[in-house]
């Protein structure tokens, strides 16, 4: 699908490095370069510290980068903006406020007419299946549901790349399978571009077309992988996918390049 596409977002040679109080540094990330055509659907992993929400914080625009540049359809990004929408671990609601109000927040503050944004959150809310939950209190809500509103939420401002950190990570394993599923379906009915952070080597093989596997100290690409189980996931039961023969060898060779990583921060080699 992204091979024939031009590459929209560039993410150009970009380093950052953290200065400490007792006047150290840290180098979170060196040299990471990588090329992203719309429509593409990009997961990445690796051990803690490998700057993988580092890396997502200076796409979205919160942290300037000490060196090179994050291209977005040939312009830099000097900052967040609408264009690219974010969804953290924990939606980041108004929970006092209903779905509905949540959803349509966005293009509210922009001026959009109402009867526009009713539409919109409508067809929005149909899609990630809150329809009959419009009016409803975002409080009273399980949290898979409300990553379903987060959602809805990013989408509502209708960005070209939608940025996931962990956005899955605080629900149990039946309601993360199923949102994973979720996730997919809109990848393919909006054709938008999505980057997922997850710490989960399953979850990023199941939704990712493209995976960067991530290594510390500095932050940098350590691999990357050119997958067939997202696209086989839309239509397909994911737990169908996961018994694909090519998925088990990768989730093994994935899981332990992670590990030899992990023992060499801990410092057990030799």
């Amino acid at each position: 699908m992204a091979d024939e596409k031009q590459s929209s977002l560039l993410i150009d040679n970009i380093s950052m490095t953290f200065n400490l109080p007792d006047g150290s540094s840290v180098e979170a990330l060196k040299d990471v370069s990588l090329g992203l055509a719309t429509g593409e659907l990009l997961s990445v992993l690796g051990p803690s510290g490998c700057g993988k929400t580092t890396l997502l914080n200076i796409i979205a625009g919160f942290l300037a980068p000490t060196g090179g540049q994050i291209i977005l359809n040939d312009h830099q990004v000097q900052g967040p903006a609408p264009e690219r929408g974010m969804v953290f671990q924990r939606g980041a609601l108004f929970e006092w406020m209903s779905v509905r109000k949540n959803v349509g927040f966005g293009p509210a503050m922009k001026g959009v007419p109402e009867k526009q944004i009713r539409t919109r959150v409508d067809e929005l809310l149909e899609i990630v299946g809150l329809h009959d939950f419009g009016d409803k209190a975002v409080y009273e809500l399980s949290g898979g549901m409300q990553q379903r509103v987060a959602l809805a939420r990013c989408l509502a401002n209708d960005p070209d790349v939608i940025l996931m950190d962990e956005p899955l990570g605080a629900l149990d394993a039946l309601t993360r399978e199923k949102m994973q599923g979720l996730v997919l379906k809109l990848w393919k009915e909006t054709g938008k571009t999505i980057i997922l952070i997850t710490h989960s080597v399953e979850e990023a093989l199941l939704l990712g077309e493209r995976l960067l596997v991530m290594a510390p100290r500095p932050g940098r690409i350590h691999k990357e992988y050119h997958l067939p189980f997202a696209e086989m996931g839309v239509d397909a039961d994911l737990r169908e996918v996961k018994k694909h023969g090519d998925y088990g060898s990768k989730r093994e060779e994935i899981l332990s390049m992670i590990w030899e990583m992990e023992e060499e921060i801990m410092g057990r080699k030799e």
